[in-house]
């Protein structure tokens, strides 16, 4: 229904995307006026809140910068570190003042070309040297716009970043195509959501990448009969490769990043509450939904379903050994790291390491019988490359302005978090507002702070962007390959504007229900 709307229709969430972020984002008409005693405060403030931050403190000159909720850029964190380049960050945070909204224009075009090229040029748009292409076409010029402005680090930072977001996920994509499920047990409404069950269970403890990863085929394979399966996948996206993945610090991307700024790895364990809430709730509803989606099948499907039925099994298994290896290495290896100096990347070499392991150790034709291809994580490659540099300027700009937001309560901090989560990638989004979150708190003094953020806070920060990376295709990395996936099995995904109505019908009345429960 969604492909017969005009394209005014198309664009309109778009549209209404860069009108908001106009909105909350302009500065106010006395920001000059206002510059310099902002920035006596800060000097005022800084020292307790660099005080709670990574191993390293903060000397005094150091603490006395324009904002110190912005101790360091969005884009500078992308290392996932507690500490950083103090020069990158003191010039990244002196400059990002100057940058204008219109620097934002390739960012949204690059989320327009996601979501009408697949809708009016589909063609064009299927072979992945054309997403490079769209890449760089809108990225390059950024790429020079930030070297001039702002200088080298934000974009450093970004490309490092993409390097270690892309190796996380190839790794797990990888490695995890090694395991072959097969079988096909019925696709009845239980048996689907026995699926999302264990993956929203899985997604904290191997990543909301990894049980995705881990389930998305056979869970397609279960559905082969079935012709109604569009609803299944969106609900896998928003509950295995989304809000499953809350629990612990190696679930998401956002929720390590907290740990490594001193967050305590069991803290996360106390959002159960909410975790237990949101998947119960999508899982009624899916339940209710794949009861009538069943009912509508054909007699036919529905007798050849019930007549194919294999035993699950599965093979490859040394690969969930690997698994773990994975996750051994973002935990404890260390990567990229300017502030110590540290330029080998340990941690994607350990991933590349396990990745040949894979193909070594795995029976040969396992990957082919599991159709597996590497198209799904090329085409992630070729978009994001041009998402993580197009970006660095929305990024800096909410870092600059993130205080003109008013963001001063629990609610705010989550619908904000969670809305910039949803087209920003949801890691330095959260980085950002964690800063925000220390400065807010020291400012109040308030009390209990967990790593220098009242926990109210911290709380709703952690659950906006973990959750609301549910909210479009682009919030969080396992969104798009699982629709990569899917479309190459044969289904026909919703658009980037139709998946979000899935969203904002489905995830956004949840949101409002929590947050007045939670907050």
């Amino acid at each position: 229904m969604w492909r017969h709307h005009s394209l005014v229709h198309r664009l309109a969430p778009a549209l209404m995307l860069s009108a908001i972020l106009q909105i909350l984002l302009a500065p106010p008409a006395a920001a000059e006026q206002t510059h310099e005693p902002a920035q006596a405060a800060t000097t005022e403030t800084a020292p307790p809140a660099a005080s709670s931050g990574g191993p390293e403190t903060l000397s005094a000159p150091t603490a006395a910068k324009p904002t110190n909720h912005s101790e360091a850029s969005p884009a500078s964190r992308a290392s996932h570190t507690p500490e950083d380049n103090r020069e990158g960050r003191e010039e990244s945070s002196h400059q990002v003042h100057d940058l204008p909204l219109w620097s934002m224009i390739p960012f949204l075009l690059m989320l327009l070309s996601i979501a009408i090229f697949p809708l009016v040029a589909e063609d064009h748009w299927h072979p992945n040297q054309n997403k490079l292409i769209v890449s760089a076409i809108l990225g390059i010029p950024v790429a020079g716009y930030i070297l001039g402005t702002v200088g080298f680090v934000p974009l450093e930072h970004a490309v490092v970043e993409y390097f270690q977001f892309i190796m996380l996920l190839g790794s797990l994509y990888v490695i995890s195509g090694g395991i072959l499920v097969t079988g096909d047990i019925q696709a009845t409404p239980r048996n689907n959501a026995t699926f999302l069950v264990i993956g929203a269970l899985l997604a904290s403890f191997i990543g909301t990448t990894g049980a995705a990863m881990l389930l998305i085929r056979p869970l397609l394979s279960t559905n082969s009969e079935r012709k109604h399966v569009v609803h299944t996948v969106v609900f896998f996206i928003f509950m295995v490769s989304n809000v499953g993945g809350c629990l612990t610090p190696l679930g998401d991307p956002p929720l390590f990043l907290g740990y490594l700024r001193n967050v305590p790895f069991t803290w996360t364990f106390s959002l159960w509450p909410e975790w237990l809430a949101i998947n119960g709730i999508l899982l009624t509803i899916y339940l209710i939904w794949d009861h009538f989606a069943y009912k509508s099948e054909e007699v036919r499907d529905l007798v050849l379903d019930k007549t194919i039925i294999r035993p699950i099994r599965a093979r490859g298994l040394v690969n969930l050994i690997l698994l773990g290896g994975v996750i051994v290495c973002v935990a404890f290896i260390p990567s990229i790291n300017a502030a110590k100096h540290q330029i080998i990347p340990f941690r994607e070499l350990g991933m590349l390491g396990l990745c040949l392991l894979s193909y070594a150790l795995t029976e040969k034709g396992l990957r082919k019988a599991n159709h597996f291809s590497f198209h799904a994580i090329t085409e992630v490659a070729a978009l994001f490359i041009g998402i993580f540099v197009t970006m660095v300027p929305a990024l800096l700009i909410l870092e600059a302005r993130g205080a003109q937001l008013g963001v001063d309560s629990p609610m705010s901090f989550f619908w904000f978090t969670g809305a910039l989560s949803s087209f920003l990638d949801n890691a330095p989004t959260y980085a950002t507002f964690f800063e925000l979150g220390k400065s807010v708190t020291s400012a109040g003094n308030l009390t209990p702070a967990i790593a220098g953020v009242w926990e109210p806070y911290l709380r709703a920060i952690s659950l906006g962007a973990v959750f609301m990376g549910a909210n479009t295709y682009i919030g969080n990395g396992p969104n798009f390959m699982v629709k990569s996936i899917a479309e190459h099995r044969g289904i026909k995904m919703p658009s980037f504007f139709g998946y979000m109505l899935y969203s904002m019908g489905i995830l956004i009345p949840i949101y409002i229900l929590l947050s007045l429960v939670i907050f």
